[in-house]
């Protein structure tokens, strides 16, 4: 199986092209294929399906065409291949081999293409690249813009591995080759300088310098008819290279050679034990190839070896930079004050040769000599550990041969935008290359007799080069410990930040500096975050913790992101790494003490939100305890799944704020707290809720609230009978509807009833079941209100399917399904399949197909794939029966 979206987007099996369908699913496809393994919105996917103003029913739309496309996956064995689309919170993510996809090989062999020492190697390897291309970029998709965006990058790509082609044919002196590679695109492309003097080169280097005039006279004119410009810098030194070419040899003259410029080695000495970065080291070889006078940005969190990194591959490089390479430590998170601008200036001009009487005074002066001595060399100057955009453009070079090499904590985004500089993002070691690197400092056979502990290792450390540098150090001077030991020391959390320093080198020192160097607003959110309950937050937990709005917490937020302290490894939420985590919490004493109090409060705010947007008409499962403050901002649901979406990001930080509150002693917020998922709970009924639901009842029964403890047994009784534990079921089921009665609350009454007799039903008792139920239905009733009317009326009218009283059953959901709210659609598929069911029973066969399906359809509509199931099944079972 392989993925196209050089041409038509397509599928592709050993049979051929698979049939998509329309243009909207292409389009789908196609969005998840730029990104692979990487979530991809629903947002954004809505922004790329349509042209204009998306409908209001979009995303349903959208969810339809994700249904489908995973139903094609799965017709053609997509599985096998390692291929899965995925729902992960509001986005999704197609899981697949990045070589399945023909953009990542036409990349690859781009970026392979590159490092090339032989020419005729390139011009193979760019050839295979240019022969996935079989048409224009994502054909058949919508005319959206993200698309449309996406097609032009493509597009540029392209034309950029066709002048890369035509440049190696000219390398290997077949410049005819190398004309007819270019005619036709420039052709196609009349307005793209560089194809045509790049045309114009390879006519005029093959003797037909008559045609390359005539086509260079061709593009101005249409430059100025089509623009109204002149032509730029790149074509009009081809026009003048070609006329040059054209003059006759002028007689030669003795001249006095010029005086030879010093080629400065200013790096320090290469990193000893470097492994891995194979693909960060390619990826930094194309960027320095990829235009004139190149700077390229190498960034990364603390320690996680930018400078190792850039100092490897200045060596590695040598032969590229004959002039010389200077190197500059800016410090700019240090102990130490970063040098002065000048400082830095005199220092790389006195290595390029300049005498220290003739150093002029001045910044600019200084600026402007050190542009001047670089403009005609080949020289690489690396700017280590810059703080700022600012601090880096006074000491640029300033020749298109000269290349610069910036590493950073921070984004630089200043730098791009004002110097196109090319980004080297570093990650986090992988597996394989963390282990090797620690086998550089124990030997190899060390880490051969214990892999699994040297895997452990690596994953304590966070794939943390400086962390790891340290672990093995430590291991080092013992050499009688075993790394099962050091397993063992480091998996406690409480220590493993002081295990990980070593004198003056560390994760902790890494990462206080740069903290110290924030802003006084982020850096409180970083305090902040230490007191939170889970692994990663959106903007309105940062908000509560740091006492702030969503929108300064966003802000914030992005500043941490930019300083490589957190990741948006999904849109709209924030992740620190484990060691950066712990940091944090190392730091968490000195942040708002009121932070963690407020963070409960929004949960309980945003919980009630997200009930009614999953639940509408539903009885709140609590009211909201009478200090409670509310938050700057209530994040609000605009549906269903929306809500839902919610509860899967932060179930696990609702699992710790439980935790949380209780180890405060505010009881009465852990069991609100821990009941406030229940509609996830119900759709995910076997998803391990019973020791949450434990721990809230825990925590009711410590404040004795009569209500809360009706609520929590009844909910984790209902849980209890899902996982086939019917006994403990009844314990808690048969003691909830009398604590609801005592605490005046009919609605939870009925309900905590209509559990109990639907375990009892499902146990065999029967008569006891039916006489609860409608005693349920009777409590309903008289609190007029409709949601629990609904369910009392729904439970027994699957009780009276399972006593065969069919058309009671029929009657009890026409009932329901007059009361139940428009928006319920969960319910209404639930009413459908019972009411499905009763007319099968009755005999009424067509009618109950009818309804079935129409389940089926709600139940895939509402993201509710045990209704869809069970609807599918039952008419199923209709089907043989007939």
């Amino acid at each position: 199986m392989e993925f196209r979206l050089l041409g038509s987007v397509a599928m592709v099996t050993e049979d051929g092209d698979v049939a998509l369908g329309p243009a909207k699913r292409s389009s789908l496809l196609a969005m998840l294929l730029l990104r692979p393994n990487s979530a991809v919105n629903v947002g954004q996917l809505i922004d790329a399906l349509w042209e204009e103003e998306p409908p209001t029913h979009a995303k349903t739309v959208l969810q339809g065409h994700v249904s489908r496309l995973r139903a094609l996956l799965a017709e053609y064995g997509a599985e096998a291949y390692g291929v899965e689309l995925a729902t992960q919170g509001s986005a999704y993510v197609l899981r697949m081999p990045e070589s399945l996809v023909d953009v990542h090989r036409f990349e690859e062999l781009v970026g392979l293409a590159g490092v090339q020492r032989q020419p005729a190697d390139a011009v193979r390897m760019l050839r295979e690249a240019l022969s996935y291309w079989q048409g224009p970029a994502l054909t058949g998709t919508v005319h959206s813009r993200p698309l449309e965006a996406a097609a032009t990058g493509l597009e540029e790509l392209r034309l950029a591995t066709v002048e890369a082609l035509a440049q190696a044919y000219g390398q290997l002196g077949e410049h005819a080759r190398a004309a007819a590679v270019l005619r036709s695109e420039a052709v196609a492309h009349p307005l793209r300088e560089s194809l045509a003097a790049a045309l114009m080169l390879a006519l005029g280097r093959s003797g037909r310098q008559s045609d390359a005039i005539d086509w260079y006279h061709r593009t101005r004119r249409l430059l100025a008819e089509e623009l109204g410009v002149d032509p730029g810098e790149t074509l009009s030194e081809a026009y003048a290279t070609l006329l040059r070419a054209a003059e006759p040899a002028p007689v030669a003259r003795p001249v006095a050679p010029p005086a030879e410029l010093p080629a400065p080695e200013g790096l320090p000495r290469p990193p000893r034990g470097f492994t891995g970065r194979g693909a960060e080291l390619a990826a930094l070889d194309r960027a320095v190839r990829a235009g004139d006078g190149p700077v390229c940005l190498v960034t990364g969190p603390a320690g996680v070896g930018k400078t190792a990194f850039a100092v490897h591959w200045a060596y590695e490089r040598r032969a590229d930079f004959p002039d010389g390479r200077l190197f500059a430590d800016l410090k700019g998170f240090s102990e130490t004050p970063a040098p002065e601008t000048a400082a830095v200036l005199r220092e790389f001009l006195l290595a390029l040769g300049v005498p220290d009487p003739r150093m002029p005074e001045g910044v600019e002066a200084r600026g402007a000599l050190f542009r001047s001595l670089t403009a005609g060399r080949r020289l690489l100057v690396v700017l280590d550990n810059a703080r700022s955009s600012g601090q880096v453009r006074p000491l640029l070079p300033g020749g298109d041969h000269c290349a610069t090499l910036v590493t950073s904590r921070d984004r630089l985004g200043g730098l791009i935008a004002s110097d196109a500089a090319r980004p080297v993002p570093l990650g986090h070691l992988p597996e394989a290359d963390a282990a090797a690197l620690l086998a550089t400092v124990l030997g190899e056979d060390r880490i051969a007799a214990e892999p699994a502990a040297a895997a452990r290792l690596a994953g304590l450390c966070d794939g943390l080069p400086l962390a790891l540098r340290v672990t093995a150090a430590r291991l080092a001077e013992r050499p009688a410990w075993t790394l099962d030991a050091m397993v063992g020391e480091l998996a406690d959390e409480q220590g493993r930040l002081t295990l990980l320093d070593v004198e003056d080198r560390g994760v902790s020192a890494a990462l206080r500096l740069t903290v110290q160097q924030l802003p006084d607003s982020a850096a409180r959110m970083f305090r902040a975050l230490g007191l939170h309950t889970g692994a990663d937050l959106d903007r309105f937990a940062a908000g509560a913790l740091a006492g702030t709005s969503p929108a300064q917490a966003s802000a914030d937020l992005d500043r941490l992101a930019a300083a490589h302290l957190l990741t948006e490894a999904v849109p709209g939420r924030w992740t620190p790494h484990d060691l950066v985590r712990l940091y944090a919490r190392h730091l968490a004493p000195r942040a708002d003490p009121e932070g963690l109090p407020r963070l409960l409060d929004h949960y309980l705010y945003t919980g009630l939100a997200a009930d009614a947007a999953a639940e509408p008409g539903s009885q709140p499962c609590y009211t909201l305890p009478a200090d409670a403050r509310r938050p700057a901002a209530v994040r609000e649901f605009e549906d269903r799944t929306a809500a839902l979406d919610w509860y899967v990001a932060e179930r696990a930080a609702l699992e710790g704020a439980v935790a949380a509150a209780a180890a405060l002693g505010l009881h009465d917020r852990a069991w609100r707290l821990a009941l406030v998922q229940w509609p996830l709970m119900l759709m995910r009924i076997g998803d391990g809720w019973t020791p949450l639901l434990e721990a809230g009842l825990a925590s009711a029964e410590r404040i004795d609230d009569i209500d809360a403890q009706s609520r929590a047994r009844a909910l984790l009784g209902w849980i209890l009978h899902a996982e086939g534990r019917n006994a403990e079921a009844l314990v808690h089921l048969e003691k909830a509807p009398g604590l609801a009665a005592r605490a005046g609350d009919p609605i939870s009454e009925a309900i905590a009833h209509v559990n109990h007799a639907a375990v009892l039903d499902a146990t065999g008792e029967h008569e006891r079941a039916g006489l609860l139920m409608r005693h349920a239905v009777s409590l309903a009733d008289r609190t007029g209100h409709p949601s629990t009317q609904v369910l009392t009326l729904q439970h027994l009218a699957g009780h009276c399917l399972k006593t065969e009283e069919y058309e009671a059953a029929l009657a009890h959901t026409l009932r329901a399904e007059d009361l139940v709210a428009p928006d319920a659609v969960v319910v209404r598929a639930q009413l459908q399949i019972v009411r499905g069911e009763a007319l099968a029973g009755i005999g009424r066969f067509e009618e109950a197909t009818d309804q079935l399906e129409r389940a089926i359809v709600a139940s895939e509509k509402a993201g509710f794939p045990e209704g869809s199931a069970r609807a599918a099944d039952r008419l199923s079972r209709l089907s043989a029966d007939r």
